[in-house]
């Protein structure tokens, strides 16, 4: 409802991953665009988000955040915003950064330049992991008690486990 499309989160987006920094705007390199649905008339923010695990045979491979992908773009594959988020000269896949190269601590810069505040960034606290993690094994047995019985899991180990 708040977006109108004035696409300024596009631009600054472009602009600030620009070769050098801030020396050009083309949009084609934002790793945000807006949508608009004419039947509708609704304008939607898409950001390029996480890679869609994939099993390549290693070509070309590049690292992002990180992660090492292949220029294969099978990662991408079962994306539906696939084709809008491709670097214009490599074709490369882009990801959205949070302008991490920006000023620390401050939110990216497509929230900082949305004027009609339809971007939030919010920082989430970790979770914290449990002190105690089943294992596999751990988790197998309770799997095997919840669907035979503990007592009954209990005489196939003891039958198992017995000496000839």
């Amino acid at each position: 409802d708040k977006c109108n499309g004035c696409r300024s989160c596009e631009i600054i987006c472009s602009n600030f991953h620009a070769t050098p920094k801030y020396s050009s705007i083309n949009p084609a390199r934002s790793r945000i665009q807006v949508i608009h649905d004419p039947t509708t008339d609704i304008w939607l923010p898409v950001f390029a988000g996480e890679y869609t695990p994939a099993e390549c045979m290693g070509r070309g491979k590049y690292v992002i955040d990180g992660k090492e992908y292949d220029d294969c773009t099978f990662c991408r594959a079962s994306c539906p915003a696939r084709d809008r988020f491709k670097e214009p000269d490599s074709g490369l896949p882009l990801k959205c950064d949070m302008c991490e190269e920006n000023d620390p601590g401050q939110p990216p810069l497509c929230v900082q330049w949305c004027y009609n505040e339809v971007l939030i960034y919010e920082e989430r606290e970790e979770e914290v992991e449990e002190e105690v993690i089943l294992g596999e094994i751990e988790i197998g047995l309770e799997s095997l008690v919840s669907k035979h019985g503990l007592q009954k899991l209990v005489d196939t180990v003891a039958r198992m486990t017995q000496k000839d």
